[in-house]
Parts: structure tokens; sequence; C-alpha cells
């Protein structure tokens, strides 16, 4: 019976051949063996080893699992060489599947009789359950579903049909990226004041006077803001912008920006050279890269939509009082407002001399001597305010970055994974019913702050940010379905 459920997909005739026409085979048959024991243990212990290595048992279809069940049902034969507790469990399990030839059937549990496959027949029909005309593309539970609704039953198929899903080339290539697919957060700390600069654009806006653009630079430590209203936003108006601040609070150590071609070009290449600035890039299309800079825009552009009014063409006139109204607000992060930690002292508003502020009322009457004392003791103060700043806005950002890696998945990548990358330049043409997704590309290098460097086909090496790409399970599907342990009565 064996031998006639593993032939029956074959077209092929069994004759009969009586043993005086065929002395050969008919004198191997009558063979005492002496290592019969041995063999029936081996062919036991062999059976449970290729049902535990699911991968040996993709390959293999010469077994069904149902084998075990089909012949005793068929032939009342049974494994020879089985212990008590084996034969318990395969009793048990066997009560629940009757033969119905050529085929076996399993009463289930919801009491629905539903016919036992495996090999390519299963897979054959996870497919059409799940991408078939009629399968939808549903998850792993709903094509489960869909198999047992169908009159199919095999003992993996929850497992199977999430292996499946997983690495179904189409289901892969749907949805978006969330926070949860985010990098864990790394932090710019800055020792000192005016060390590091952000730069970058914001607009166009409806044209001011002229101006469209907005060139916004930010101290990462003080998070003192400058800004500038511009009719362009070329290399040429970036270097003079560069070139008034330097001269303003000296040439710093880096600038952080964007990969823009205002950024990145020989002009704005030969004006750090000169001054011995060192010019890092963000990650393309990641601007939470250089995240002080996209805050300091987000506060400017939100004082400018609550004062400009219905003119909005009056922006440029609105800037300087956006912008002092920005340096002396209170900052989280360094415990006090960015005027105070450059200069040392608080900034006093017109505000207090119309309304007669105490000290307008008495200091403004001291003397040039008490003056100039008081000042001095401020400007002596003004280092341990820094330091204080400076372990301020370091415990700030230990405690955003908890927050904010709770709340990410936990990926992992690793060199020579197959990834797929999230193209965000569908944002500016969006297409209905269109795919996000590209790929699958190779990573070849992992960097230690979530950048990922990828490998295509045609084409050199490039950068993203982590964020960005996703794991590609496609290509490996598998061309067998893993045998159920627990219905196999050789394992216990």
């Amino acid at each position: 019976m064996r031998w006639i459920l593993l032939l029956q997909e074959f077209d092929i005739e069994i004759r009969d051949k009586k043993g005086a026409e065929n002395l050969a085979a008919d004198h191997l048959s009558r063979l005492e063996n002496p290592h019969q024991d041995k063999l029936e243990n081996k062919e036991i212990n062999e059976l449970k080893h290729f049902y535990r290595n699911s991968w040996i048992a993709l390959q293999d279809q010469s077994t069904p699992w149902f084998a075990d069940f089909a012949n005793y049902h068929a032939g009342k034969f049974v494994i020879k060489g089985m212990t008590s507790q084996q034969k318990n469990k395969f009793f048990k399990d066997v009560k629940h599947y009757f033969w119905d030839d050529p085929f076996l059937f399993k009463n289930c549990a919801d009491q629905v009789i539903r016919r036992c496959v495996s090999g390519q027949e299963a897979l054959d029909i996870l497919k059409a359950c799940h991408s078939g005309p009629t399968g939808g593309h549903y998850g792993a539970n709903y094509t489960a579903r869909k198999i047992f609704d169908s009159g199919f039953y095999w003992p993996t198929i929850y497992k199977d049909a999430h292996d499946f899903v997983t690495r179904c080339d189409i289901c892969q290539r749907q949805g978006k990226i969330t926070q949860r697919d985010e990098m864990p957060q790394n932090s710019i700390q800055v020792c000192e004041i005016f060390d590091i600069w952000g730069i970058d654009f914001m607009g166009p806006f409806p044209s001011s006077r002229g101006n469209k653009y907005i060139l916004v630079a930010v101290d990462y430590l003080s998070k003192w803001v400058e800004a500038k209203a511009l009719p362009t936003n070329d290399a040429r108006v970036v270097c003079k912008f560069l070139k008034t601040l330097f001269s303003r609070f000296g040439a710093p150590r880096a600038i952080i920006s964007d990969r823009g071609t205002h950024f990145c070009n020989d002009q704005f290449t030969k004006v750090m050279l000169k001054y011995g600035v060192t010019h890092r890039l963000s990650t393309a299309y990641h601007p939470q890269t250089s995240g002080q800079v996209e805050v300091s825009n987000r506060g400017l552009k939100r004082i400018l939509e609550r004062t400009v009014g219905e003119n909005r063409a009056s922006w440029s006139d609105k800037l300087d009082d956006a912008l002092w109204a920005f340096r002396t607000a209170y900052k989280t992060p360094i415990g006090c407002t960015p005027y105070k930690l450059v200069y040392g002292k608080a900034c006093h508003l017109p505000i207090e001399l119309e309304h007669k502020a105490y000290w307008a009322l008495k200091h403004t009457n001291f003397d040039v001597q008490t003056a100039g004392d008081h000042r001095k003791v401020q400007l002596n103060e003004l280092n341990e305010l820094r330091d204080q700043a400076y372990e301020n806005s370091l415990i700030y950002k230990e405690k955003t970055k908890r927050i904010h890696d709770a709340k990410i998945k936990n990926r992992v990548f690793n060199v020579g994974d197959r990834v797929l990358l999230f193209n965000s330049r569908l944002k500016i043409f969006s297409g209905k019913l269109k795919s996000r997704w590209s790929g699958p590309f190779t990573v070849t290098q992992v960097f230690p702050y979530g950048t990922v460097e990828l490998s295509q086909n045609s084409g050199p090496n490039f950068k993203v940010n982590g964020h960005r790409i996703k794991h590609y399970f496609g290509g490996d599907i598998p061309t067998e379905v893993v045998p159920d342990l627990q219905t196999f009565p050789m394992d216990q």
C-alpha cells in the first residue's frame, strides 16, 4: 500500500511475476537477514531525523506526512520497533483519519472532513488561496482559514501560510514606513558654543519684497538662530551668508547640511577650505539627520504663520521679530534662553520699559562703576552657565533617546542581506495603486549611526538611512510544505 500511495500520481501498470520466472529476486526475498533488528531501528531513527530537519523535508517528496496513517487504514500496517508511548500516540492520532481509496481524509476538530494533502499539491493550494485569482493576498490567518474552508488539511497550515505570506514578493512591496521603522536615535552633543552649525533653506514662500526663501543657521549648543530672507537659493547667497556668520561668531569646526545642490558645489567647498571648516552631509532623503535645523525651521515657520495674518507677503518684514521671539524663548534642553546663553544676561524687551519693570526703575540709575562691576560678575558666571546648559542638554537628549528607542522595532541589518528601499520621491509624484518599494538591493556595509550602504546590479553603491529599508524574503519560497512534528508517531 505504501508503494501504491507513492506511485499513484504516475500512469503505470503493476504486473505480478511468479518467483519461478524471476529466480534472483525470489532467492533474495527468502534469505534471512542477520541485521534485521539493527536495520529496522536505523530506519526509524533516520525517519525521525528526516522530519526534524525541515529543509531536507522540503526537498524530499518521496514520503507524504500521512503515509503511516494511510498504511494503517488501508492495510493495517504498523511500523515495527515503536515504544509503548509511541504506539499510544499513534493510535490516538490515527482514529481521526479514514481511508477512501485513493485518498486519506481527516475528521477535524470542527467536525468537518478534509482531505489530507502534502508536497507540491499542498504548495499549489497555498498559492491559490493566497495569490490566486480568488486569493486576494490576505494575511496568514485569513489564508489558512481559506484553505480550511476549501476542505484541505495538512499539519502545518498556519506556519506554512505565515512563511508563504512573509516571502510573497507582491505583499512585501506594499505599505509605507512609520515611526516604528526608524533607527535608534543618535544625538549630536556639542561641547563648545558656536562649534557646530546646522544650515538649511526654507521655502519657497509667497514673494515678499522680492524674497522667496529663508536661509536658517542654528548653533547646536545654544540653539541660537540666524536667518536671512533671500530671493534665490543658490550657492552664491549661501557663501555670502556664511562669511557674515563667520565674521560675527568665528569659524566653526563643522557645518551640517543636507545634500542640496546649493550646499554641494565647488563654490561652497572653496569657502569651507578657506576657513578650515568641515562640511558634514546628512543622509539623502532623511532630514532627521540634521534634526536641530528642522526643529528651528518649524519654530520660525510657526511664529511667522501666526504673525503675518492675511497679508502673507509681509513675512520678510516680520522675520526679525520672529528671530527675536525665538531667541528669547525658554528652551528645555539647555534650561534657559539662547540669548542668555550667548550674552550671559537676560534680554530686556520693550514691554519692560513701557510698563516700568523693576530694573527699568532702579538698575538704569546705577552709576557706570556699579553697572560695570555687575556686568563683570555676569561674564564670570557665563562659563558656569554654559557648562550647566551642556549638562542639561545631555540629560534631555539621553531621555529623549530612551523614549524614542522604546517605540521602534528591533531591526538588525547585516552585510549580504537583501532589502527593499522605500522611494520617498513618489510623494512628489503620487500615484494610486503604485508600489513605493524598489529593489531588492544587497547590503554591503552597515555604519554605526543608522546609515546603510546598498549595492545594485547596475550602478555604483549608495547610502541610505535604515529607516527607509526593510528585509526582503523573496525568491526563497519553499518547494514543499514542512511536516508537523506532533502528528508523526516517531517523534516524542
